[in-house]
């Protein structure tokens, strides 16, 4: 025990000695693509995607899920971020025809289909997403009904088809770049 407080100790000293760093970084200004978003939710969760070839789920990433509208086009769109990496693990807008189900009567966990930007094309996935609280997931469940009821309302008048195709080709006109 003597020796274990004596290394303790010896961690804890301080030498006085100056260490300069090696390397000198620059602050570099990123950009998410979400400044000009309001946050309307914003849970951890786990996401999944299903793989059609094996049939199977596949792990997408585990983070936050956000729902974001923006300010200038009140567009509300689904973005999920992975912990540590910030990589974009779901990114697509929520539109009128977005259904979510209960998935295998798990409480906590919700299914549904979309057109997703994810990976910087659009595809159509379908996605599971699971959370710690059935009340978390309550919540997400809640407000992505309202939304999609509220977007029902504001498309009744027009063409959905249309508001779908607007809706892909701002998705595809999104477009990710890395700044060095």
């Amino acid at each position: 025990e003597e020796e274990e407080e004596e290394d303790s100790r010896a961690e804890d000293e301080d030498t006085g000695a100056q260490v300069a760093p090696i390397v000198k970084l620059q602050e570099v200004a990123v950009t998410t693509g979400e400044e000009n978003e309001d946050v309307l939710l914003d849970l951890k969760a786990k996401l999944y995607r299903f793989d059609q070839e094996g049939k199977q789920w596949k792990e997408r990433g585990v983070g936050n899920v956000k729902l974001l509208k923006h300010q200038e086009t009140g567009k509300i769109r689904l973005v999920m971020r992975q912990n540590k990496t910030l990589k974009i693990c779901a990114n697509h807008l929520v539109l009128p025809t977005l259904k979510l189900q209960e998935h295998q009567g798990n409480d906590k966990s919700c299914v549904w289909h979309a057109a997703d930007f994810a990976d910087g094309e659009l595809k159509d996935e379908t996605f599971a997403i699971r959370f710690a609280s059935l009340e978390n997931c309550r919540l997400f469940r809640d407000k992505i009904e309202e939304i999609t009821e509220s977007l029902g309302e504001e498309t009744a008048g027009g063409n959905e088809e249309e508001a779908a195709e607007a809706a892909a080709s701002l998705i595809e006109n999104l477009s990710v770049s890395e700044k060095d």
